[in-house]
């Protein structure tokens, strides 16, 4: 998963990036790579990920891929970072940024229903609100998915650094008492 995020632009899908085009060359979106989502990935790299799966999913099972790739971009779209308490915000990030991200989706493109829905509910079950569509359901699963896949990545890293000290000093250790 990593690899696949540094990475991105490698993806060699023409008719994804076509979808996608306009909405990542928005500068607004754009400054979604100033904010980090999970620990090392950036908004934009996580929803760009999102965005790339749930484009492989829906287009296989003949769903609408577009609307659901438009969204899985967007889902994110709150420009502030939430690890920071926020005086101004109403209610905790995991509750709210759905509609943040809806409202500022909206302001700066045109989005169907269910685009809009998808956005709105991607955190369900944490939020009440359940997706309209199998897309939307699609869409909160892979977002799951790959927000799991980036923290076990880090995870992952840092418990072999913690082995690799480990060993060290025990390594370092055993030479002094030697020498």
């Amino acid at each position: 998963m990593k690899k696949e995020i540094k990475e991105y632009n490698s993806i060699n899908n023409k008719e994804f990036l076509n979808i996608i085009e306009e909405l990542v060359n928005n500068k607004t979106v754009q400054e979604m790579k100033k904010y980090r989502q999970h620990y090392e990935t950036s908004c934009f790299d996580h929803c760009y990920m999102v965005s790339y799966y749930c484009y492989l999913i829906c287009k296989k099972y003949h769903l609408d891929y577009v609307s659901a790739t438009r969204a899985a971009m967007l889902h994110d779209l709150f420009l502030y970072d939430w690890r920071v308490r926020q005086p101004e915000r109403k209610g905790l990030h995991a509750f709210t940024h759905g509609k943040t991200a809806c409202d500022n989706a909206s302001q700066l493109f045109d989005l169907n229903q269910k685009e809009k829905d998808m956005i709105l509910t991607h955190m369900w079950p944490v939020t009440m609100q359940f997706p309209k569509s199998l897309e939307g359901l699609i869409l909160t699963f892979v977002d799951k998915y790959c927000a799991m896949s980036e923290t076990f990545e880090v995870l992952k890293s840092r418990m072999f650094m913690k082995k690799a000290f480990r060993y060290a000093y025990v390594f370092f250790s055993f030479l002094m008492i030697r020498f």
